[in-house]
């Protein structure tokens, strides 16, 4: 079933690279505690990864194991969004990068929680646990950004300003995956992003910040076209295996 398998790379790929993202500050973060929360939301992000990828594998049968789909694909067979490969940059930047993501994945989850799929379902309800507490973090760090110092809120509104056209690729679809929404075991992406316009406004408004309406954005997320940024990470991810094949843990 290769709509379901693209599918399943789709949402394993975003939380396979936003997790490698994020593992950039483990031991870098600004104080002791979210440098270890922050690590523990890019674990999440790389345990999520791993459920889709092994589930993928089984739909695929072709000898392929989870490793083999997260290590070794070239870079046009990952179909992740562009928001999720994008550099971190300062705290600001990743803090809203870590704010969207999880206001798109809450939706997404809640919506597959009630999958046809069972085995789809089981994964978004569990992975939907972890996401709720992403928002949580996120979401108060936004809003001390936001009310805090004139540099702190200077920072986050310069982030808005360069990545949030980035922000509708998450939404965008794989090939196959209105058939799937047909048979009720895909989310329909077009009604969750009407979703998140709604509750990112709303946040905004309580944020205290200017929201951004009928802003560019920028297209070609899930369609094998890349940032320049991404190759690089895919560098990084795959040395191991690349240099010694078949090695695992």
């Amino acid at each position: 079933m290769n709509a379901l398998f693209n599918y399943l790379l789709k949402l394993a790929d975003d939380s396979f690279i936003m997790g490698q993202r994020l593992s950039e500050w483990c031991g870098k973060g600004p104080y002791l505690e979210e440098d270890i929360a922050l690590t523990n939301i890019a674990l999440d992000e790389l345990g999520q990864a791993n459920n889709f990828y092994h589930y993928a594998s089984r739909v695929a049968d072709n000898g392929k194991s989870e490793d083999d789909l997260a290590f070794l694909r070239y870079e046009h067979e990952y179909v992740n969004a562009h928001w999720v490969e994008l550099p971190n940059e300062d705290y600001a930047q990743t803090v809203l990068k870590v704010y969207v993501f999880s206001v798109y994945q809450k939706l997404m989850y809640e919506a597959l929680s009630n999958s046809a799929d069972e085995e789809l379902s089981a994964i978004a309800q569990k992975s939907l646990k972890e996401v709720k507490y992403h928002y949580t973090h996120a979401s108060s760090w936004m809003k001390i950004f936001a009310q805090g110092t004139e540099e702190s809120r200077e920072r986050l509104v310069k982030a808005i300003d360069n990545i949030w056209e980035y922000t509708k690729g998450l939404f965008a679809k794989v090939e196959g995956e209105d058939d799937l929404i047909a048979l009720n075991i895909a989310s329909n992406v077009d009604e969750l992003y009407q979703q998140f316009i709604s509750i990112t406004e709303k946040d905004f408004q309580d944020f205290g910040l200017e929201y951004l309406k009928d802003h560019f954005m920028q297209p070609k997320s899930r369609t094998g076209y890349h940032t320049e940024y991404f190759g690089y990470i895919i560098c990084e991810l795959q040395y191991m295996q690349r240099a010694y094949p078949g090695c695992s843990w």
